[in-house]
């Protein structure tokens, strides 16, 4: 007897990432929360960029593994979208402004939750994924936000941009300040 393929419907599927996007905001919150209340302002944001940053080198070289197991380098044009197509944000479109293509994501879960709760400055700091993962992957590029929806915008938008030489050594540097990198 074979077993039977269970399916959902997409709009079931966009509100299970929903969920889970929801408790990773809160995830993010609460250990912000506690090592800036912990370790005081300074030193406890130093820490929460330092694990964001941990984070993101994590996810972009696994998807530089995958890249290369497929035969591509890491140009940024191989780079493979890490999100969920679905539930994470209410839309994404890439648009080019000046011979530049870059990326709105509407309606971020991550982003909503930090502002419902009036927290959005201590939530950015997850945004800085976004730049090390890229760097990650290729440290000759980073993605940024030039708005970002925790900041108080509409929508995020990022771009792919190449980094300076200043930029790649304060990134290698484990005890280097490299937020400056997502502005």
């Amino acid at each position: 007897m074979t077993k039977k393929e269970e399916t959902v419907g997409l709009e079931e599927a966009k509100e299970q990432v929903r969920r889970v996007s929801t408790r990773l905001g809160l995830l993010h919150l609460s250990f912000a929360k506690t090592l800036i209340e912990e370790m005081g302002e300074k030193k406890g944001r130093q820490l929460v960029l330092k694990a964001i940053k941990d984070y993101g080198r994590r996810i972009g070289e696994e998807v530089k593994a995958n890249a290369i197991a497929q035969g591509l380098d890491n140009n940024p044009a191989n780079y493979k979208e890490d999100l969920p197509l679905y539930g994470m944000h209410d839309r994404i479109e890439v648009v080019e402004v000046g011979g530049r293509k870059i990326m709105r994501a509407y309606g971020c879960v991550l982003g909503k939750v930090w502002n419902k709760l009036g927290k959005g400055e201590l939530g950015r700091l997850y945004c800085y994924v976004d730049p090390a993962k890229y760097m990650a992957f290729n440290p000759n590029f980073k993605l940024s936000h030039v708005k970002a929806l925790p900041d108080g915008d509409e929508y995020c938008e990022l771009v792919v941009s190449p980094t300076t030489e200043q930029e790649r050594k304060d990134f290698a540097d484990k005890d280097k300040d490299w937020s400056y990198i997502d502005r």
